[in-house]
């Protein structure tokens, strides 16, 4: 059965995937190259510190996971609109258990809840064949009722409580590596390399030894773990028969069924663990600061949605749309009121470069678009003195739909997503 299924994919050679490998490697040194003369031009060595790095990759992590959880949908065929409201559901469930059984508890508790959605949002489309966005805009609206509503029972008229916030929750404190970003062993405490870099200020290793400190140093025990669910996911979806199974189930259900494959339970299972990864986003900004609080999920979720679609529907490229869309967050926090001429220079080189590559596409009209933005950019921060706050936070809503607007060429999303099926139908 397993050679059955093989056959409904157009596997990548060894040969192209090394290629692929090659071409992020080159380009992650040309994304760090643009931030590197950005930072030297406009003096802001915050712009690639371990510091905005480090905070970009906690920013990150729960829109990741709601990527990730949106991914394991939809590689079954479903669509899940329905994370933000799956979220809104971790959060208060992180909050509920967190309070009673501490920060491992906020976790199981947020899957679990998370894991409620997903399978409402199941229920909708397996069995009743609602439509999947009507069903995932019904969880979102519907979430932040019942959690308001379970806060009026369980949190108000408690001490630390109240109807938009639980008792305190706790964290699992943080972790730094010995000898590479300066942790201790013991009492002895390491040397910093990557810092030791980083202070120097040498073009592209400076920057890159604060991307490293970023991953490396006084990074939450909590964020940790939930990345490790990126790699997971990627080994079981590509290397394991239920991976494929469940691929196949999004790719050709009817196909998968006549091999043998229980593509309703495939589907079940997916969007349960759908909704628990999802859930475990909001329980890790439960934990992050410490208690539940109403609406803190923001917009996490439809970013997370968007990481997707910018991820090609593949882990690491959901990881890396989420680190792009939350650095400039990151950069923002780093900054206070005072925005970045350097960020904003990079993302003008940036938008240059990328026009380029349109245009030896081929694609004029692209190109022209992007270069002008991109002019138009540059004009700016050699006329002012100070980057407007109200400009710098368009940037991660800016870049996130420039980015999906021009990268819809390349996309391959599974060939059945959304689409109805019933046993016995051809899809």
């Amino acid at each position: 059965m397993k050679s059955g299924l093989m056959s409904l994919f157009r596997g990548s050679t060894t040969e192209r995937k090394q290629n692929v490998w090659v071409a992020s490697l080159f380009a992650g040194l040309g994304v760090m190259s643009i931030l590197s003369m950005a930072r030297i031009f406009a003096h802001a060595p915050d712009l690639t510190s371990s510091g905005t790095f480090g905070g970009a990759i906690g920013l990150a992590t729960p829109v990741a996971m709601a990527g990730i959880a949106g991914l394991v949908s939809e590689r079954a065929g479903v669509v899940n609109i329905g994370l933000q409201g799956m979220m809104v559901l971790g959060t208060w469930g992180g909050g509920y258990f967190g309070w009673h059984y501490g920060p491992w508890g906020a976790l199981l508790g947020g899957a679990a809840f998370g894991a409620l959605g997903g399978a409402l949002h199941a229920l909708n489309t397996i069995q009743f064949g609602v439509d999947h966005a009507i069903s995932g805009v019904a969880i979102n609206l519907l979430a932040p009722g019942v959690t308001r509503f379970l806060s009026s029972i369980f949190f108000q008229g408690v001490d630390g409580g109240s109807l938009t916030d639980s008792p305190p929750v706790g964290n699992l404190g943080k972790l730094t590596m010995p000898f590479l970003a300066g942790g201790r062993i013991g009492s002895f405490s390491t040397p910093d390399f990557f810092g030791y870099l980083e202070k120097h200020q040498i073009f592209l290793i400076s920057d890159v030894s604060g991307l490293c400190g970023g991953f490396l140093r006084d990074i939450a025990s909590e964020t940790v773990l939930l990345l490790s669910i990126v790699p997971l996911t990627a080994f079981v979806l590509w290397r394991t028969p239920f991976g494929l199974r469940l691929r196949a189930s999004g790719e050709k259900p009817s196909a998968a069924d006549s091999l043998g494959v229980n593509v309703v339970g495939i589907r079940w299972v997916a969007l349960v663990i759908s909704g628990a990864i999802a859930g475990l986003g909001g329980a890790w900004l439960v934990i992050n600061i410490g208690k539940y609080q109403q609406g803190q999920e923001g917009l996490r979720g439809f970013l997370g949605l968007a990481a997707v679609i910018f991820g090609n529907w593949k882990p690491f490229g959901v990881f890396l749309g989420a680190l792009l869309f939350q650095f400039t967050e990151s950069l923002r926090m780093q900054l206070g009121d005072n925005p970045s001429r350097g960020f904003v220079f990079a993302v003008a080189i940036g938008l240059a470069l990328f026009g380029l590559f349109q245009l030896f596409r081929k694609s004029k009209r692209s190109s022209l678009i992007l270069v002008s933005i991109s002019l138009l950019l540059l004009v700016y921060i050699v006329n002012v003195v100070r980057v407007d706050d109200k400009l710098s936070s368009t940037f991660p809503f800016l870049i996130t739909l420039l980015v999906l607007v021009f990268s819809s060429s390349r996309l391959r999303p599974p060939a059945s997503i959304g689409l109805p099926w019933s046993r016995g139908k051809d899809s």
